[in-house]
């Protein structure tokens, strides 16, 4: 089938900060030929939050940027989360979502393993914090809560009545997954749903109609993309693995992830 009988694809997760120079640059002229309409680009930090903004101004139709905090790293000082929601605030009319935040489940295991304490109650006001920004400005976030911390987050959105929330490569429990399905949370499957068969059996629990395709970029992956630069366009092998996963046509399936992130984000038509 000729490939322009697919519908385009939106990456619904990446770090184009994250790449280097050349790299972004390619990748970002690359697009178009590859039938990749647009690309949520998340934010690390303040510093991260300001170079995915030149971005979206000098790739306008195609990057929309979210602002955010990744909790995966030490907790911002008081006077930096200051300046950082400031900052978010002055600039929100750009913001496609308020992400990447979260909380710091891989950084509290590695402490966990060493013998070492963690504190994350930091980690949880911040999140609420930004769910009430994000709330305030009637914007999506972009959620790293995986596990036992996605209770927490569900915890809080539940708290705060807010449902636009999109857990970005989740990973958890069957009562978990039961909780964000039901309160009309979106996921993002990334190019492992190839290979992970926690994330295969995942595909098949998650209703079709809130879920999305990411890449996590410039994260690396393995089996087929071994040695491959992390694209946007690897987002079409994770529809077609979610495709022949769930028994829908890869076309069928193509058209119910673009339509899904589109609304999802409101994305411009």
């Amino acid at each position: 089938m000729h490939p322009q009988a697919f519908a385009p694809l939106i990456d619904a997760h990446i770090h184009l900060d994250k790449y280097t120079p050349e790299e972004r640059i390619d990748l970002l002229l690359s697009l178009p030929n590859h039938q990749v309409e647009a690309v949520i680009a998340v934010s690390m930090d303040l510093a991260s939050a300001q170079t995915n903004l030149e971005l979206a101004k000098q790739y306008a139709r195609s990057i929309f940027p979210a602002f955010g905090y990744h909790p995966e790293q030490p907790l911002p000082s008081a006077y930096q989360q200051e300046q950082l929601f400031r900052w978010i605030e002055e600039h929100i009319k750009h913001a496609a979502a308020i992400g990447e935040i979260g909380l710091p489940y891989y950084s509290r295991e590695e402490a966990r393993r060493a013998g070492l304490d963690f504190d994350q109650s930091g980690y949880v006001d911040l999140l609420e914090q930004f769910i009430l920004l994000a709330k305030k400005h009637n914007k999506p976030i972009v959620l790293h809560a995986v596990y036992e911390d996605a209770e927490i987050a569900c915890d809080l959105l539940e708290k705060h009545q807010f449902t636009r929330a999109h857990f970005h490569w989740f990973k958890g429990a069957r009562q978990t997954i039961r909780r964000m399905a039901n309160n009309g949370y979106f996921i993002s499957f990334t190019p492992d749903i190839q290979y992970e068969t926690e994330i295969r059996e995942l595909a098949r629990q998650y209703p079709a109609e809130q879920v999305m395709a990411e890449t996590d970029g410039p994260w690396p992956f393995e089996g087929p993309f071994q040695g491959r630069m992390t694209h946007p366009v690897m987002t079409r092998q994770v529809i077609q693995a979610w495709s022949e996963i769930t028994g829908m046509g890869t076309e069928r399936a193509a058209r119910l992830f673009y339509r899904n992130t589109k609304r999802f984000y409101r994305l411009p038509e």
